[in-house]
């Protein structure tokens, strides 16, 4: 699992970009290879600068904010971006976002390559809040959920069908431009994107009049979900496919649902086995009974045997939560017996109980109310 992006910087997530621009600067030049040669330094900077690229770009940071890393395409599960992906070659590379997107100009900027090919859409979240026995048991839920999909009409290109893409006269079908500018350091140069055909080194003459151009329209789609049996929460499942589709006609992205559990008033569960308690009373527990209890399977009778001391745990085997991929194996479910010793007694049982320790020999208080209650009952436990 990714790191998450604002404790990479050391915020909150109300940090303004000047809170988010300031904590990058001191953190890249601290962990930056070139100065820092301790062990796992290089990974931080790489973390470090895929946090940066990230939260500065408002589209991104709200994408991050409401999907967490399957709103940014799930960019970072392994581990963050190499140096390429970041934008950064070397130390002077720090000053992009120093000096509003300008590197060194002794190095002339960097060449990058085009981007106006086919590129897999984005992963989309989905949070999903079971009841206790569904997360248990599994169960099919069907969600609706809003996604891209490719335009078919023109089938993801952008274009009115029959026409095509010319070569963009802004950057020559590079796809990007270069920018300088003046500063006290000198000429910084910077290699950006082209902004008229958007790094793409084509532009649409005729667009799609379906989608005006981009090539994926929004849609609502039902989806049936299978829950397997043994979920917990925290778990994610994993759609394949019905993410947002892919520009230009590229594979589309996953879904995945992420999966919380309601609490049950009577039952608590840990892994694959249920907790849960219940009340008997004195004479049930000196003498022993039979009780009906509740379990996620329904009422299920059990053996109480003599003499049960309070809190007292039974065990019904196989009848916990099912292991997850193998619903055939299951925990166990652990009762806890609580004794209840009664407040109030009439004077036969008090007669009888009296009789009772005096056949086993034992003295009790001739105290009235529940302090001698207390006392006597107290006794038949020891």
């Amino acid at each position: 699992m990714a790191r998450d992006l604002y404790e990479t910087l050391n915020l909150n997530r109300n940090a303004s970009k000047d809170d988010i621009k300031r904590s990058y600067r001191k953190l890249a030049r601290q962990y930056h290879p070139d100065v820092n040669k301790d062990p796992g330094a290089e990974d931080m900077f790489k973390e470090i600068s895929r946090a940066y690229e990230v939260l500065s770009d408002d589209e991104k940071r709200a994408r991050y904010d409401r999907f967490g890393e399957a709103g940014i395409g799930g960019n970072g599960m392994e581990g963050g971006p190499d140096f390429a992906g970041a934008g950064f070659n070397d130390i002077s590379d720090i000053f992009e976002s120093f000096f509003g997107g300008f590197a060194g100009g002794a190095t002339g900027g960097r060449r990058g390559g085009r981007s106006g090919g086919p590129t897999r859409g984005d992963d989309l979240r989905y949070d999903m809040v079971l009841e206790f026995t569904e997360a248990v048991f599994g169960c099919e839920k069907e969600i609706n959920i809003a996604h891209l999909v490719t335009c078919e009409t023109c089938r993801g290109s952008g274009a009115k069908p029959g026409a095509g893409h010319t070569t963009c006269r802004n950057c020559g079908g590079q796809g990007q431009i270069r920018q300088a500018r003046r500063t006290p350091f000198g000429l910084f140069t910077q290699v950006v994107p082209c902004p008229v055909c958007m790094g793409r080194g084509e532009v649409i003459e005729n667009p799609c009049p379906t989608c005006d151009g981009r090539g994926r329209n929004q849609k609502q789609t039902s989806i049936k979900i299978n829950i397997p049996a043994g979920v917990d929460g925290g778990s994610k499942l994993r759609v394949q496919s019905e993410g947002d589709a892919g520009e230009r006609g590229g594979p589309p992205g996953d879904l995945f649902i992420y999966i919380g559990v309601r609490n049950h008033p009577i039952f608590r569960r840990e892994g694959q086995d249920i907790y849960s308690s219940a009340q008997i009373s004195y004479l049930q527990a000196i003498l022993g009974s039979e009780m009906t209890v509740e379990t996620v399977d329904g009422p299920h009778t059990v053996v109480v045997p003599p003499g049960t001391q309070p809190e007292t745990v039974l065990t019904l085997d196989g009848r916990g939560v099912p292991r997850v991929g193998n619903p055939n194996r299951r925990g166990n479910h652990y009762l806890q017996l609580k004794v209840a010793i009664p407040t109030k007694l009439s004077a036969d049982e008090r007669e009888l109980l009296t009789k009772i320790a005096k056949v086993r020999g034992e003295k009790v208080s001739k105290k009235e109310g529940l302090e001698g209650l207390i006392d006597s009952i107290g006794n038949l436990f020891h």
